[in-house]
């Protein structure tokens, strides 16, 4: 084995170190936040809470960091996409879990980071005798609850805007700081036992009912809450509807997207995530779709071996046909996988954008080329 294999090697394994210990921390300090917290004594909670936050902002975005880091690494030179993801995700990690909760001074801004239908947690903040603002009003203020809502606004139409421009890649491989950032960031880590699977055809048919499943339970939520707000009569489960969200959290979301980081695949949830479902039809609006005519294809199945959504890309790429799949999470393993280099990633207006650059080209790289 080479230097350079050895090497690679021993990233991938503190890689796996590092992804243990974040999952550990997130089973220990969550059962303590969501469980022991509420039978134990102020001093005990406000500490509890100062874990929990710290573990979120500050230990969450060092691991995005170091590992994103090792990732390239061992990903090479060639994987350009992969590098373009991580950046994006640092980027949005300093952001989230750094520079706003220091300006606003609010450590739970990250609740706030993903659009409807995700959570309803903004909706409840909105509303006076729910839990979360009767927890949250007299250590934020009017001030600080405000100031939330705000950055909730902020954040959707960012990430609404931009998967009308660029696809559902924006926020699932660019953004997305609950599942996206885990399946790029311990990519090569996952999973933590045993080999890589792929996801079957009757698995991809489970995942098909449990996320329509989830989205109707989330899309039913967020539209009660709209309607609750809004003054329109409706039946009252403003208690039950906050119990159903949290154990939807827990469960469905956060306990699960981890075992299939250590069993399965880094992707897993995003396969029913009610979000990631309500941005593919977004995605369709945008044109979103993998080109496979810029060359030919070889039929390497390089692609569909490296997709994390178990899409057919070569068959496609054999026809010359586009990919537009609701699946598609735009994180361009397939491109940085092709040896021909027929593969792209575009939606309309990133042709547009490379249309502009063919009818105005850069006035510096021309005259490289006349000085030549």
């Amino acid at each position: 084995m080479t230097g350079s294999a050895n090497l690679r090697n021993h990233y991938i394994k503190v890689t796996k170190i590092i992804l243990w210990v974040y999952i550990i921390l997130c089973f220990v300090i969550a059962g303590l936040n969501n469980g022991y917290k509420s039978r134990a004594s102020a001093d005990v909670v406000q500490i509890i809470s100062w874990v929990w936050h710290f573990y979120e902002n500050y230990v969450k975005t060092a691991f995005i960091l170091i590992c994103g880091f090792l990732t390239i690494k061992i990903a090479g030179g060639s994987a350009k996409m992969r590098k373009k993801n991580l950046i994006g995700f640092f980027a949005s990690a300093l952001c989230v879990h750094i520079i706003a909760p220091i300006v606003t001074k609010n450590s739970e801004l990250y609740l706030f980071a993903m659009p409807l239908p995700w959570s309803t947690t903004p909706l409840q903040l909105m509303y006076p005798e729910s839990s979360i603002y009767l927890t949250r009003h007299p250590l934020w203020g009017t001030f600080g609850i405000t100031c939330a809502l705000i950055f909730y606004v902020i954040m959707t139409a960012i990430v609404l805007i931009g998967t009308l421009l660029f696809g559902r890649r924006w926020q699932c491989s660019t953004l997305c700081l609950f599942n996206g950032f885990a399946a790029e960031v311990f990519d090569f880590a996952i999973p933590l036992a045993g080999k890589k699977k792929k996801v079957t055809k009757s698995g991809k048919k489970i995942f098909a009912v449990i996320k329509w499943a989830i989205f109707a339970l989330s899309a039913f939520l967020s539209l009660w809450w709209v309607l609750f707000l809004s003054g329109i009569p409706v039946f009252d489960i403003s208690k039950a509807a906050g119990k159903i969200e949290l154990v939807k959290y827990l469960f469905f979301e956060l306990f699960v997207s981890m075992f299939f980081w250590i069993f399965f695949i880094g992707r897993g949830y995003c396969y029913y995530c009610p979000l990631g479902t309500f941005l593919g039809f977004i995605s369709k609006l945008s044109g979103q779709r993998i080109k496979t005519n810029n060359t030919k294809c070889v039929s390497c199945l390089r692609c569909n071996n490296t997709c994390p959504m178990s899409i057919k890309i070569m068959e496609k790429a054999q026809k010359g046909e586009d990919v537009a799949d609701l699946l598609c999470v735009g994180c361009g393993h397939c491109i940085d996988a092709c040896p021909s280099k027929t593969l792209s990633y575009s939606t309309r207006f990133l042709d547009k954008i490379k249309n502009a650059k063919k009818t105005y080209p850069d006035p510096a790289k021309s005259l490289e080329k006349v000085e030549k």
